[in-house]
């Protein structure tokens, strides 16, 4: 009986660990109302923003870009998200970066989890770190 225990306990930790790298390919709405498209290009992930759902109260432009020079560019289509790694041990995705539009900062970012409707995602800059969930969608 013991065997049996050990064996069924065995096969759930798998399936709930059993994330493969490409897993993250998808749509997601984030919390700050954008919709991104996250895609593989080689052995790494990016993304870029598909839908703005009115942010910020309407932004369109890369208004806080701390180049001046980009500062007209649109957000819409914008890659934001570049280098992602699939950390094949941890079964995270690993060493990205993040462009916030409505800071004109860039982030570390890093994927947490993998649920079959959404990603937990940790963004950190210097000391400071925020754990999001952005959810999957069609």
């Amino acid at each position: 009986m013991k065997l049996l225990i050990s064996i069924l306990a065995l096969l759930i930790n798998l399936s709930v660990f059993s994330q493969n790298a490409d897993d993250i390919i998808g749509r997601y709405h984030l919390p700050n109302s954008i919709d991104v498209e996250l895609y593989r290009v080689g052995d790494k992930y990016f993304g870029k923003i598909i839908k703005l759902n009115n942010f910020e109260n309407g932004q369109i432009l890369d208004i806080n870009n701390p180049d001046k020079t980009k500062r007209n560019n649109l957000i819409l289509g914008m890659e934001i998200i570049k280098d992602l790694e699939f950390d094949v041990i941890e079964k995270q995705w690993i060493n990205g970066s993040m462009y916030g539009a409505e800071k004109g900062l860039v982030f570390n970012l890093e994927i947490t989890k993998y649920r079959e409707n959404e990603i937990e995602v940790v963004g950190s800059k210097y000391i400071f770190w925020k754990t999001l969930t952005w959810i999957k969608i069609e």
